[in-house]
């Protein structure tokens, strides 16, 4: 035991075996949502929920022990929500793609993401983005998956005179989502620990009294076969043969690529683990959710990211990757209660889509709204998701938007050129698209 805590250096961060478990627990019950939310948003494209639901628990697992035994972090990694949710409604949904070839699409991103980390790309890329744009994605998927959720719970219907509006309140199930939003948000905004999970139980144990959700037969069984989904992206790889595709690649590097670098500065602020504003073994942590990414591929899920809920564990004193490799160990132990999966149904899930999209939604006062020459083409990332019901689509009207206000404003010498390239390529993706 004294080698483990050598390993992970309990003595000069100044922690302990009882506070790095109670931390790595913390974490998983904050995020353990993901294990039933993520199964039913691929289920949408047609995959299996059981199928995914042992591939999220596997990739997250896989991941997350590679955070804590490699780059020594207490930050759990596990298949994020948005990019999910691009996968599902955007690619499959939206483009008509077989989720097969979508799979292998992540795929092949993946393999992309392990060389570029390997060979320490990753960063260099991350730079050439300008800053606003990058936080303006994150804003835009969070008003992307929100606005699924309002969906999901019934909250938000079509109109053929209005396009969008107020469902009936008085649906059951509409009314259960309801309380759910209500109470996650209360929650939270008590600052409650594990309020996204907490309110998911509650939820799904008031459907269950309502009898709106029926009981499930068992807790506790056999973890779900993953012969539905397994190697489907090594077998479909050969789909891969078109301009769309491409651009659905370079969609799911973008997304991961900002999503799981934001979170690990803002945990290592709040760590303290921050030195001369660099992050220490910022390589293996990064690494850490492409090995995730690529697993998941293989298996069935879609990609991996750092979670801001392990903030959680590190607000009562995580510091080690010791927490994590509890973390890790948990998503295992949770393959055997699929069971649960039956009550955690869109209604019970719809309040942490939209829970999260407020949370994504703080990206915005991160743009520089006073420059319109930037504030455009934010605006038009931001917007462009929901409003097209895409999340690439929405990329693509603002990547081709901010050459243009750059060039006008005498700032073209300080747009990168591979910003001229994306705009050139995605560009040509929409008109491919309107073809």
């Amino acid at each position: 035991m004294s080698s483990i805590a050598r390993y992970f250096q309990f003595k000069e961060l100044k922690t302990s075996y009882k506070t790095e478990t109670v931390a790595g627990l913390t974490t998983f019950v904050a995020m353990a949502y993901i294990l039933f939310v993520n199964p039913t948003v691929l289920s949408v494209a047609g995959m299996d929920a059981g199928a995914v639901f042992t591939a999220t628990a596997i990739a997250s697992g896989v991941a997350t022990l590679f955070m804590g035994i490699v780059a020594r972090y207490p930050i759990a990694v596990a298949p994020g929500l948005g990019v999910n949710a691009f996968f599902s409604y955007s690619v499959v949904l939206g483009m008509g793609i077989k989720w097969q070839t979508a799979m292998a699409g992540i795929l092949v991103a993946a393999i992309i993401f392990l060389l570029i980390t390997f060979f320490k790309i990753r960063e260099k890329i991350i730079n050439i983005i300008p800053q606003d744009l990058k936080v303006a994605i994150a804003a835009g998927i969070g008003l992307f998956i929100a606005f699924i959720g309002l969906h999901n719970a019934g909250l938000i219907v079509a109109n053929k005179d209005t396009m969008v509006s107020l469902g009936h309140l008085s649906t059951p199930t509409t009314l259960l989502s309801i309380f759910g939003i209500v109470v996650t948000l209360v929650l939270m905004s008590r600052k409650i620990p594990a309020s996204i999970f907490i309110g998911m139980v509650l939820t799904s144990l008031l459907g269950i009294v309502t009898g709106i959700i029926k009981l499930p037969h068992s807790i506790v069984a056999p973890a779900p076969s993953l012969a539905p989904t397994m190697g489907a992206s090594i077998n479909a790889l050969g789909t891969i043969n078109s301009l769309q595709m491409v651009i659905v690649i370079l969609t799911f590097l973008l997304v991961t690529f900002f999503d799981t670098a934001g979170t690990l500065i803002g945990l290592a602020e709040q760590a303290g683990f921050m030195k001369d504003n660099q992050m220490p073994r910022a390589g293996r942590a990064l690494m850490s959710d492409a090995v995730g990414m690529t697993v998941g591929a293989v298996i069935g899920t879609s990609p991996t990211s750092a979670f801001v809920e392990s903030s959680s564990g590190i607000a009562i004193g995580g510091r080690t990757g010791f927490a994590s490799v509890v973390t890790g160990g948990l998503f295992f132990l949770s393959l055997f209660f699929s069971p649960l999966l039956s009550v955690v149904t869109p209604q019970v899930t719809a309040p942490a889509l939209v829970v999260v999209g407020i949370l994504m939604a703080e990206n915005l006062r991160k743009i520089h709204w006073q420059d319109l020459a930037i504030a455009a083409p934010c605006f038009l990332i931001v917007i462009g998701m929901p409003l097209t019901y895409s999340i690439s689509n929405g990329i693509a009207l603002g990547f081709i938007v901010y050459p243009i206000t750059m060039i006008v404003t005498g700032r073209a010498k300080k747009v990168h050129p591979l910003m001229y390239v994306l705009a050139l390529v995605f560009l040509v993706f929409l008109f491919a698209l309107d073809a």
